[in-house]
């Protein structure tokens, strides 16, 4: 059976064919034309294209052995559904996540076993610091909230994280454009130009994280990131003691998309910037092949600070290793108003000063 062709146009992908006047393939819809050998290339290469497969490897996925699990046992906050891990010493104890009493529920069974640990670095001093420090320089924020708000709840808390390693086949098609520009005393030009500009090569993954616990807003803990993984150790329940430390809910298979999403967007970033002198870089096909891969289980430190001003709960987050410390500060609106009114009035004054000037000239 005969083999049919039908060349698509890459700029709007609607079907091309040969111009006999200009002996070179036109596209009808845009107007744009193609050099034959051009489209031939470009062809060859969509052909070469390989659809992107992004696989994890789970074999490194340890599991409690029955003497540590009879050592552990997980409690549930009856309010936010929170998961707490702790020894089985502990009694009753309060959410670190919405601050209410948490009672013991069982023993942990069927779950992970933390390969690493980061330590806490900061203690919860540093916390208290850090929070006073995020109110400095803060002009908008209530004179109450800083001089009487209290705290409800500090807490040092060891937030579970999914750790993927992978080194990755990338193959990346981008359409770039150039743009030109002139006039002449009737009107004025612009050209753009359009090309495929295809790139290839290998790109290494050490320690992308993902938040395996949903009880945490994923933007807090992407805020406090980076956490310095070469600190991290062979897991010991030992850390966990004077700390929370929450189970993870989300699994490893659940926060592949997220790590996938991670990958691909850094190897397009990085193979992007090897490519210069083009006004407009799009991606129009990425393909990624993992090997090498793996997926470890960790806990990170993190202290979480909460309070309540004017029936409003508010949450603050710090980094337990570096300390980078995030979380939402109420507006004072009045004087946001104030402030406002008066950087209204100066763009005012600046308008009337340029007009006047304008008028004198």
């Amino acid at each position: 059976m005969a083999e049919i062709f039908e060349y698509k146009c890459p700029c709007c992908g609607g079907a091309i064919g040969f111009d006999s006047s200009l002996q070179k393939m036109k596209c009808p819809y845009c107007d744009t034309e193609f050099e034959i050998d051009v489209l031939k290339e470009y062809d060859e290469q969509l052909k070469s294209e390989v659809e992107e497969t992004i696989s994890w490897n789970k074999s490194s996925e340890t599991k409690w052995q029955e003497d540590e699990e009879d050592n552990i046992c997980s409690y549930i906050c009856k309010s936010c559904g929170g998961e707490i891990v702790g020894d089985h010493n502990t009694v009753a104890t309060s959410c670190p996540f919405c601050g209410n009493p948490v009672v013991i529920s069982g023993k942990i069974s069927g779950s992970l076993k933390p390969d690493l640990v980061i330590p806490f670095k900061l203690d919860k001093k540093a916390a208290k610091e850090a929070l006073k420090k995020h109110y400095e320089g803060k002009k908008l924020l209530p004179k109450s909230f800083k001089e009487e708000n209290r705290l409800d709840e500090i807490k040092g808390i060891y937030v579970p994280f999914w750790i993927f390693d992978a080194d990755a086949d990338v193959n990346i098609r981008y359409k770039a454009s150039k743009v030109r520009m002139w006039s002449d005393s009737n009107y004025n030009y612009t050209e753009t130009s359009y090309f495929a500009v295809a790139r290839e090569g290998g790109i290494g993954f050490n320690s992308v994280p993902v938040d395996g616990s949903s009880k945490l807003a994923n933007d807090l803990m992407e805020s406090i990131e980076p956490f310095d993984i070469s600190e991290a150790v062979d897991f010991k329940t030992a850390y966990l003691a004077g700390y929370f430390a929450d189970k993870y809910d989300v699994d490893s298979n659940d926060s592949e998309k997220i790590a996938n999403d991670r990958i691909r967007q850094s190897s397009q970033e990085a193979f992007a910037s090897t490519i210069e002198g083009y006004s407009s870089l799009v991606p129009e096909f990425i393909g990624i092949k993992l090997h090498n891969n793996s997926v470890k289980y960790a806990l990170y430190p993190v202290w979480l600070l909460n309070t309540t001003w004017e029936g409003k709960k508010y949450t603050f987050a710090m980094n337990g290793q570096t300390g980078k410390f995030v979380g939402e500060l109420p507006m004072d609106k009045k004087a946001y108003r104030k402030w406002l009114w008066g950087l209204t009035g100066a763009i005012t004054a600046g308008v009337f000063a340029l007009l006047t000037l304008i008028w004198l000239i």
